[in-house]
């Protein structure tokens, strides 16, 4: 499987981001098919900005932002167009750093997104680290992202 080219395409859903603190893109696969795909932006097509100023952010909370993660508009895309393929699918996950390019991964963290990814039955959820790319069985990466400890 190619995992370069859908971090690629995750990474181009990124472009789309309109939040202040990061900017992230996520796509989900289905035997080599894209199904889904989303950005980190505030909820709803009303609201074209983040919200929230990058200087009130608290690293202790996880979520803090008035954005919905690229991972769950992804899981909603899926959802929407193609509900009977993601049980089984891969959700491709990418950050972007402040010059557009791909930021290597840390561990799984967002509690968030890894229940949501978890209860809808995506099989694999996929990091970009430094030494490549890691597909973490979504019920591992959700134990890991419950027992991250932020240093």
């Amino acid at each position: 499987m190619d995992h370069q080219k859908y971090f690629d395409l995750a990474a181009k859903q990124a472009l789309f981001s309109t939040c202040k603190r990061s900017k992230c893109g996520s796509v989900i696969v289905y035997k080599g098919r894209i199904i889904g795909k989303g950005c980190n932006s505030p909820p709803g097509v009303s609201i074209c900005r983040c919200l929230v100023d990058k200087n009130t952010y608290d690293k202790k909370i996880t979520d803090k932002t008035c954005c919905i993660h690229a991972e769950q508009r992804a899981i909603i895309d899926t959802l929407t167009l193609h509900d009977g393929f993601i049980y089984g699918s891969t959700l491709y996950f990418i950050r972007l750093d402040k010059d557009n390019n791909p930021k290597p991964s840390g561990m799984p963290y967002c509690t968030i997104c890894s229940k949501m990814a978890l209860d809808v039955g995506i099989r694999y959820f996929a990091l970009m680290h430094k030494d490549g790319p890691k597909l973490y069985p979504t019920d591992e990466y959700n134990e890991l992202s419950f027992n991250y400890k932020s240093s």
